[in-house]
């Protein structure tokens, strides 16, 4: 890749395109386009699908990858993300919208504009206060449960579609099913066979024709059959009906107070999946690239898209892991591609729209059926379970919650028990003993049980960082090292791992070094790094442990405590730990009293024995 100029950090935020626009030429424009035609072609099932999920009309979905995509690819980071509609975004838009109005009727795509554009708002703010690592905190576990949830309800909803089934809208998940089974005979035969006959042609395409449009040629084939059907006079078959063929009319936002109310939780919810997937999809493409990504900027593309593209009857987009996947295999090189393609999409719109009156619902239930087991990511659910018991139950919590109830009240859920799990990571820092090898020629720090400690002085490696939730478990283990062996009233931390310090963890440390100096010890730090350095002297913490306990390295740590230690102490000592103990004059052995010497244990020179 070339090159890119560098821009004033202010100015980064409001022209990102700037940095890749000189990276286009004609190879790349040639490039470029051919990745966005085949990422417009492929969109039109897709968006179909994604607007039937969120209970949107058809064209909706297809109106979300045009204005969208467009401003992602301008004001983003990723060279290869597509922004547009994306299967989980859809569903939770449903769960959210689908309780204050009917699916699909004007007042639910009013609400769905005004989610979009708080979406938009909060996004852009993430974005610009620079807050683009917070989507580190949501757990991998929590999508990967969410996703399989989300999946599970894609098919459940289309059961009615996929069967023929007279079953209401807003029927719940367990309900659903067991309709199915207990009216098996009431399944619509032809319904069932376009939808079983769409769904066996996109397996069998997908399977051995991997690199052709499987969900187009599925469609097609359902639509081809459901055509046949109704000239033999079936008339069970219902169509999705032809789609406006014009381009995305101008929308507004719904911004009253009780708008903005009941749907503000909602909100927050979509947000942190919304951007959870933008930014893991970003990842995952610039290290395939090699680019460097700018998390920060993608909220800021994202929350961009969103904002505008509710003025361009756009509904909630995020970064589509299909689309940008395509995009990067198809040979895109720039943003430029997803420009092109969004521009492209608004052409076959206005083209191809009114052939949407003869897909078959069924049909369109087949490939959502299949989207739906796609979405399943059994490799890592395996690798989930098999590594660690907390991920799995993060994950299977998050699954079981979004069967269950609300989708955001899930998202959340899985949050909050990924932070609880960071949180009692961390809180918990290992404390581990350190002792000089003296099988090393530098005597470097080794952690052997065996190996013995200096009677005075105690080492120890603090692996995290002290703050409010650490200070308590560290200063346990503080407290059993002392209990074990009161004698070591000297303690040197290796602080090398300690990345930061907060006001909590600081007052732990001078109030150590205080009472540690009242009993005839210390405190002393090898390697405080300089962060941690600067706070606890900015809050003159470091008055009380004293800059002279701060050392660079183990050397000039040991020989300034060892000089502290009790000399009578070091000379009755054997155990010879330091090399400094080498330097101490050792006290004599007391004389052997009232003891007698075996003969036979006499060795005598050239005499043997026995």
């Amino acid at each position: 890749m070339s090159t890119t100029p560098t821009l004033p950090d202010w100015l980064k935020p409001f022209m990102p395109f700037l940095t890749w626009w000189p990276m286009v030429n004609r190879g790349t424009l040639r490039e470029d386009f051919m990745a966005g035609l085949t990422g417009a072609v492929v969109v039109l099932p897709q968006g179909v699908a994604f607007a039937t999920i969120a209970g949107m009309p058809p064209e909706y979905g297809l109106y979300a990858g045009i204005v969208p995509a467009i401003i992602a690819a301008l004001f983003g980071s990723s060279w290869h993300l597509v922004s547009g509609p994306t299967t989980a975004a859809s569903l939770v838009l449903f769960s959210i919208l689908s309780t204050y109005a009917e699916p699909g009727s004007a007042p639910y795509v009013q609400l769905a504009f005004t989610l979009t554009f708080m979406v938009g708002l909060i996004e852009l703010s993430l974005g610009l206060a620079r807050l683009g690592a917070l989507v580190n905190f949501i757990s991998h576990s929590v999508v990967i449960g969410f996703t399989a949830g989300a999946a599970i309800l894609i098919a459940t909803n289309q059961v009615k579609n996929f069967f023929g089934l007279p079953i209401p809208r807003g029927t719940s998940f367990v309900e659903t099913w067991g309709t199915l089974f207990t009216h098996l005979d009431q399944i619509g035969p032809y319904v069932t066979t376009v939808s079983l006959v769409t769904l066996l042609i996109g397996i069998l395409v997908r399977r051995f024709l991997p690199r052709w449009p499987y969900m187009i040629i599925a469609m097609l084939g359902g639509s081809v059959l459901g055509i046949l059907l109704q000239q033999f006079g079936v008339k069970t078959i219902s169509t999705v009906g032809a789609l406006p063929s014009a381009l995305p009319p101008l929308s507004m936002p719904t911004l009253s107070f009780d708008s903005l109310r009941d749907l503000s939780s909602g909100a927050v919810a979509v947000t942190l999946l919304a951007l959870t997937e933008a930014v893991s999809i970003a990842r995952a493409m610039a290290v395939r690239s090699g680019q460097h990504l700018d998390g920060n900027q993608e909220f800021i593309g994202q929350g961009l898209s969103n904002l505008i593209g509710s003025f361009f009857s756009g509904y909630v987009a995020t970064g589509s892991f299909n689309r940008s996947g395509l995009n990067y295999t198809a040979g895109a090189r720039t943003p430029l591609a997803a420009i092109i393609s969004g521009i492209l999409l608004a052409v076959i719109v206005v083209l191809v729209a009114p052939f949407a009156a003869y897909l078959p619902n069924a049909a369109m239930a087949g490939v959502l059926f299949l989207v739906a087991w796609s979405l399943i990511d059994f490799h890592h659910i395996r690798q989930i379970i098999r590594t660690s018991r907390a991920e799995t139950a993060i994950l299977l919590i998050t699954f079981v919650a979004t069967l269950s109830i609300a989708l955001e009240e899930a998202i959340v859920i899985g949050v909050l028990l990924s932070l609880v799990i960071y949180l009692s990571r961390t809180s918990r820092p290992r404390v581990v003993k350190r002792v000089p090898d003296p099988q090393d020629p530098k005597r470097k720090f080794t952690h052997n049980p065996a190996l013995p400690e200096c009677p005075q002085m105690k080492i120890v490696r603090v692996d995290g960082s002290l703050f409010f939730g650490a200070v308590s478990a560290v200063q346990e283990s503080f407290r059993l090292f002392e209990k074990k062996t009161p004698s070591q009233k000297h303690l040197v931390v290796v602080a090398s791992p300690i990345n930061f310090v907060d006001v909590a963890g600081a007052e732990f440390l001078a109030t150590e070094a205080k009472r540690r100096r009242a009993q005839g010890g210390g405190l002393y730090f090898i390697q405080l790094k300089s962060v941690v350095l600067n706070t606890l002297r900015k809050g003159g913490f470091m008055e009380t442990i004293g800059e002279e306990n701060s050392f660079r390295g183990k050397s000039e740590a040991i020989a300034s405590v060892f000089s502290k230690l009790d000399p009578q102490a070091c000379r009755n000592c054997r155990l010879r730990v330091f090399n400094e103990c080498d330097n101490v004059p050792r006290a004599e052995a007391p004389p052997l009293r009232n003891h007698v010497i075996p003969p036979e244990t006499i060795m005598i020179p050239g005499l043997r024995t026995g």
